[in-house]
């Protein structure tokens, strides 16, 4: 994120604004964008992956980012879970608190009391045994031919952080990144939204929504026309501005806003319902306050309570036994599930599967039948590139030209899809090979690197 920030114009406004009194009462807003995305990374890296505060500002945010960035201070707080972080000391005052079981929420409007009123106890998950074959436990089966690939850094990709093969069920490979591990959650970025999918489709199986559900506005209100079906396939018709150089929808929603799915919901219509494609971030958190508002039980029931916020942590994470998983909840008690959910290589690994298996862990239906497959069918008003629940039909674009794509000439199955996150995260599931790839990292989209290679590379191991 931080390398799409601009933060070279706020430097700039920084030098004209005049005054150090007045900088620090009304800092520009892509200054104030910058020091909450600081304190927010280094918050869930310190709290979720115990991390050193110092270690992520350097690594995760100033080195990948612009070099205004340097110029930005954190201070870690370890007994009132909170990270402050400021440009020169005293510019931008970026605020972020922890939760148990919601993780780390930036609170923009100061308000670090009722940011974290919205938390739950999470019942415990066991780790996977180190001696029981994955994914019951977390032992690879290593395959020495698909292993060798993983080992090539070429193939590996720069900063990557942590790989893992799954075929026919098995852990087959794996690769971690120096400083991570096995155990190192991670941050999954856009991969969340897949995840999002998933926990409204379990409200589907519980008979609470359907995808052709709409009136999540006003009655009168044109855009109480949009369907579940439409927020899921990125078609909604709604204004959103995904782009990151400036102080844009998505990075007002992220860093400025409280409430992101109220902001989202304020959004005009740009488009008729299901008749453009417009991928939003926005849209992903609007979805996850309408599950949180089925499961309540009641319109009138509040979508915040401990119950709510637990359900992931639950009824999905718990099942599947992905015990580093955290989805992370906004000021306001609504799942980011447009971008903030960590979990470890495995786990993530776990919930690719699990697509795989059509929503089925252990012979438990978990989402309803078809659903998953459902997921992966282009959307009408993508151009084929994207998928009917928040997946993505076509792998990153590397140098691909717009509008091509970059998957054709790799070579791969084609009934591949992908989730996809910022800077390099990525699961392809390949279900004609019973075949899940994990890849993630921090990998700015200005080095190219795409793991259709790696994949494709993986693909042939597996056959022979």
């Amino acid at each position: 994120m931080a390398s799409k920030i601009g933060l070279a114009a706020a430097a700039v406004l920084v030098i004209a604004a005049g005054g150090a009194a007045t900088l620090a009462v009304k800092p520009p807003e892509l200054l104030k964008v910058g020091a909450n995305y600081g304190a927010k990374i280094v918050c869930s890296n310190v709290f979720i992956a115990g991390r050193d505060g110092q270690a992520v500002l350097a690594d995760d945010v100033q080195a990948p980012g612009h070099p205004v960035l340097k110029y930005l201070k954190v201070n870690v707080d370890q007994q009132r879970k909170t990270v402050r972080a400021q440009f020169f000391g005293f510019v931008g005052d970026g605020m972020a608190v922890y939760r148990p079981g919601t993780g780390c929420a930036v609170a923009p409007d100061g308000d670090v009391a009722l940011a974290s009123q919205y938390q739950f106890r999470p019942i415990p998950i066991w780790a996977p045994s180190p001696n029981v074959p994955w994914p019951t436990g977390s032992l690879a089966e290593t395959r020495v031919a698909v292993q060798a690939l993983l080992d090539q850094d070429t193939l590996a990709g720069p900063g990557m952080r942590g790989i893992a093969v799954i075929h026919r069920g098995r852990l087959i490979a794996q690769r971690y990144g120096q400083g991570y591990s096995a155990a190192t959650p991670l941050l999954g970025w856009s991969m969340t939204k897949t995840v999002t999918a998933a926990l409204l489709g379990m409200q589907i199986a519980d008979g609470k929504l359907s995808l052709q559900q709409s009136g999540f506005w006003p009655q009168g209100d044109s855009r109480a026309q949009i369907t579940v079906a439409q927020l899921m396939s990125m078609s909604s018709g709604l204004h959103y501005n995904e782009g990151y150089g400036d102080v844009s929808d998505v990075t007002r929603m992220l860093y400025l806003e409280p409430d992101m799915a109220a902001f989202t919901a304020a959004q005009a219509l740009d488009a008729a319902p299901g008749s453009k494609w417009n991928y939003s971030s926005g849209t992903s958190v609007l979805l996850s306050r309408i599950w949180q508002r089925a499961a309540a039980g009641n319109p009138a029931a509040p979508a915040t309570t401990a119950e709510v916020l637990a359900l992931p942590h639950n009824r999905l994470f718990a099942p599947l036994g992905m015990h580093s998983a955290v989805m992370e909840a906004d000021a306001r008690g609504n799942l980011v599930g447009s971008s903030y959910m960590y979990a470890n290589t495995q786990d993530w690994a776990r919930f690719g599967q699990f697509l795989l298996q059509d929503g089925v862990w252990q012979g438990k239906r978990i989402l309803p039948a078809g659903f998953a497959d459902t997921m992966q069918q282009p959307a009408s008003a993508s151009g084929g590139q994207y998928g009917q629940g928040q997946v993505w039909r076509w792998g990153p674009s590397g140098d691909t030209p717009e509008g091509q794509n970059p998957d054709a000439r790799f070579q791969l199955p084609a009934d591949t899809y992908w989730m996809q996150g910022h800077d390099g995260q990525s699961i392809a599931v390949v279900p004609s090979q019973q075949l899940v790839v994990v890849r993630l990292g921090l990998t700015p989209h200005r080095l190219l690197y795409q793991p259709q290679p790696l994949l494709a590379a993986v693909v042939k191991a597996v056959q022979q």
